[in-house]
């Protein structure tokens, strides 16, 4: 399985999904997605597979949000392009990390918790050697 990490180099929650995915040995690739924004239809599918909304999502304390009044605005279906068309010009509003697998799956890895639950189930292969001597 592919997994691919959202992460902001800032960021100590990323910084810690990091480890443990380096900790159990297991494969992933990063995206750093301050600097490789996602497209609206990326965020679009990314809400689906998280079966979460934009504003679920999104970093409220962050300076522009504050800047665009984000926290008055409305919360419902018809207002959805307009909150992710916010985290595409200001990708810095988006939660991370944010775990992604080619299986379909997706986890907002806010917690240890979270970030194992993304975790391959099955341990990497290890290749025991015997010797007799």
């Amino acid at each position: 399985m592919t997994v691919e990490i959202w992460i902001n180099l800032t960021c100590t929650r990323c910084s810690s999904a990091l480890f443990l995915f380096e900790q159990q040995g297991r494969d992933y690739s990063v995206r750093r997605y301050l600097d490789d924004p996602p497209s609206a239809e990326e965020l679009r599918d990314l809400l689906h597979r998280l079966a979460l909304e934009p504003w679920d999502i999104v970093r409220i304390e962050e300076p522009v949000a504050l800047e665009i009044g984000l926290v008055s605005w409305e919360r419902s279906v018809g207002t959805r392009g307009r909150w992710i068309e916010a985290m595409v010009r200001h990708p810095i509003l988006i939660q991370c990390p944010i775990i992604t697998a080619d299986d379909g799956t997706a986890v907002l890895a806010l917690t240890r918790e979270a970030v194992r639950s993304a975790l391959p189930s099955s341990p990497p292969s290890l290749s025991l050697s015997t010797s007799s001597s």
